[in-house]
C-alpha cells in the first residue's frame, strides 16, 4: 500500500503544504524519485498561478533539480518566459534548452490537479558537459538518462 492509502488524511495534509508553499513563496518543487525503469524528474506547482508555464526537469538528481527549477522560475516570474527552442548558457549551470510539453497531466501530477485545463508546462533539457543534447546518440548525461517529454521547436 501507498502512504496516502494507509493514511488517508495524508493528502489532505499534503496537498494543504503546497498550497501553503504556493502562497507564500509563489510556486512549490514537488520531486518524483527515479527507479530501475525511470529517471528521476521534479517539477514546479503555482506558476500557472502568475500567468506562466510551469517547469520540468527530468535525469537529475533532487538538489540539482531544486536549484535548476527555483532559479529558473525566479526570472519566469520577472520576465517574459523563454521561448520553446530556446537555447540559453546559465550562469554557473549547463547549456539548456526549452521544451513544450505535449501532455502536462502526464508528468505533473499535481499541477494537473491544481490546474487542469490552464495548464502549459515547459521542458528544460540540459546537455550534458560537452554541450551534447540528449538527442544525440553520443549524450552522457542526467542520472538514468534524461527522457524529452516534447517535440522540439524548429
Amino acid at each position: 500500500m501507498c502512504r496516502h492509502c494507509d493514511h488517508p488524511d495524508a493528502r489532505e495534509d499534503h496537498e494543504r503544504f503546497l498550497r501553503e508553499q504556493i502562497k507564500d513563496n509563489g510556486w512549490v518543487v514537488v520531486g518524483i524519485d527515479g527507479d530501475r525503469l525511470y529517471p528521476p524528474w521534479a517539477y514546479t506547482v503555482g506558476l500557472t498561478e502568475l500567468g506562466r508555464p510551469e517547469l520540468v526537469v527530468t535525469g537529475m538528481d533532487a538538489p540539482q533539480s531544486v536549484l535548476l527549477l527555483n532559479s529558473v522560475a525566479a526570472h519566469f516570474v520577472h520576465a517574459e518566459p523563454s521561448r520553446p527552442g530556446e537555447q540559453v548558457r546559465l550562469r554557473d549551470g549547463p547549456l539548456i534548452e526549452f521544451v513544450e510539453l505535449e501532455q502536462p497531466s502526464a508528468h505533473l501530477f499535481k499541477a494537473w490537479e491544481f490546474y487542469e485545463h490552464e495548464l502549459r508546462a515547459l521542458q528544460i533539457v540540459h546537455a550534458d558537459e560537452r554541450g551534447r543534447w540528449p538527442w544525440n546518440p553520443a549524450f552522457r548525461g542526467g542520472r538514468g538518462g534524461q527522457p524529452v517529454l516534447g517535440m522540439r521547436a524548429d
